[in-house]
């Protein structure tokens, strides 16, 4: 069986979104601007209020999903539509903004650890303009396969039988959140599909004895699987690529200069 190995690594660079935000961007980079299907990776990991309490003011998107992983803290979701509700810790929330959306994500908590992903993922030109949908899981349904050595939370896609709740998304992704105690963990995605680790804790080793630590994300190569072992977390991300033109301004992603044209108009006239 040919093992997946590294294809390419970049370290996450140190940032601030939303109304001064602090995490560290994976994707969307100028070392890694695109993973395709992938556009977008933060992660944001902070016990000091003053680096998440400004949190995310309404804003609007098109064109694309985003995807938010907690695994400490709370966040408040408001949008135009009047749909309102808490992420909880270990809580997941895949938002599909299709023709366009205005939203906030507000912490819901004014002291203590917050923690998670946001994960932003493309949309094919068939699907830009779909309407915006939601599909919200408290962490009590999305199920977790113990290991001998560790554990497999499976948020979206399937692992060892067992089907994360996140369904019927064009990419077919699997987002898996791993943690390792020791031994080996054997992989199977499919070959064309683009692949992704991104260590969160610890270091993991990839295959053929390539060591990836935590603050790094690392794309894999061709091959029929791939393993890890080692003492860490990290999750990992696979989604069929769309091999389509990527145009992006912003909150607004599509395929071609024009269409960024209309969705500024659209926003700008309230037609979100």
């Amino acid at each position: 069986m040919a093992l997946r190995t590294i294809k390419r690594r970049v370290q996450g660079v140190p940032t601030q979104d939303g109304a001064g935000v602090s995490l560290t961007r994976m994707i969307g980079t100028q070392y890694l601007r695109h993973a395709d299907p992938f556009l977008m990776l933060d992660r944001f990991h902070s016990d000091k209020p003053g680096d998440y309490i400004a949190g995310f003011p309404s804003h609007p998107h098109r064109g694309f999903e985003t995807v938010t992983y907690m695994l400490a803290g709370k966040m408040r979701h408001r949008d135009n539509t009047g749909r309102e509700g808490v992420i909880q810790s270990g809580g997941v929330q895949w938002m599909t903004a299709g023709r366009g959306i205005v939203h906030e994500e507000m912490p819901e908590q004014e002291s203590g650890l917050m923690s998670g992903f946001q994960l932003w993922v493309n949309l094919p030109a068939k699907d830009k303009m779909m309407a915006p949908r939601y599909q919200e899981f408290d962490p009590d349904v999305i199920p977790e396969v113990e290991l001998e050595h560790g554990s497999v939370k499976v948020v979206a896609g399937e692992f060892n039988g067992v089907q994360g709740p996140v369904g019927e998304i064009a990419i077919q992704p699997t987002f898996l959140d791993i943690a390792l105690t020791g031994g080996e963990l054997n992989l199977d995605i499919p070959d064309s599909f683009t692949t992704l680790v991104h260590p969160y804790e610890g270091e993991l080793v990839i295959s053929n004895d390539q060591v990836v630590a935590a603050g790094s994300i690392v794309e894999l190569g061709a091959g029929e699987a791939f393993t890890l072992r080692g003492e860490g977390k990290a999750i990992v991300l696979a989604g069929k690529p769309i091999n389509e033109p990527i145009v992006q301004y912003g909150p607004f992603v599509m395929n071609k200069p024009e269409e960024i044209e209309q969705a500024i108009r659209d926003f700008q006239s309230g037609r979100f």
